[in-house]
C-alpha cells in the first residue's frame, strides 16, 4: 500500500490531501501494469478508470493537439469519467509502464467528499484547455 501512498503524493492533484485521505484512495486504487508499445487507452472507448503513472512513460496523442509524454507523477482519465464520455486521447505504453488505477465508480464520490480535489481538477482541465 506505501507504494500507492508515495504515487499519489507524487501527483499536484492530490497535494493537498491528508495522510489519512491518501491512505483512504489509496485502499480504493488498484496496480495495472503496460508492456512498451502496449495501446492503454483508445479514442473513442468507454473511460471506467482514472490512472496515476507510478514508473515509465506514455505517449499522448490527441486530434489537433501535438503529442505529449507523460510519467511518473502524471495522471490521466479523468475527462471520460468526468463526463461520463468515450475517452479523447490514444495513449500509448513508450516503455514499460506501472500505473495505479481508480474506477469510475470509486473516482466520482472520492472527488466530491474532497474539494480540493475537485478544484484541482477543475484548474487542470482548464490550464489543458487555455494550452490548445
Amino acid at each position: 500500500m506505501g507504494d500507492i501512498e508515495d504515487a499519489i503524493g507524487r501527483v499536484a492533484l492530490f497535494e493537498k490531501l491528508s495522510a489519512r485521505d491518501r491512505k483512504q484512495l489509496a485502499g480504493t486504487m488498484h496496480e495495472r501494469t503496460f508492456p512498451a508499445g502496449s495501446v492503454i487507452t483508445q479514442i473513442g472507448q468507454e473511460g471506467i478508470a482514472f490512472f496515476i503513472i507510478d514508473s515509465g512513460t506514455a505517449l499522448v496523442e490527441a486530434p489537433g493537439k501535438d503529442p505529449m509524454t507523460l510519467g511518473s507523477g502524471d495522471h490521466f482519465g479523468e475527462i471520460a469519467l468526468i463526463d461520463e464520455g468515450p475517452r479523447t486521447a490514444r495513449i500509448t505504453a513508450q516503455t514499460d509502464v506501472r500505473c495505479f488505477g481508480l474506477t469510475a465508480w470509486d473516482f466520482r464520490p472520492f472527488v466530491q467528499s474532497q474539494p480540493e480535489v475537485a478544484w484541482a481538477l477543475l484548474q487542470t482541465l482548464v490550464k489543458r484547455y487555455r494550452a490548445d
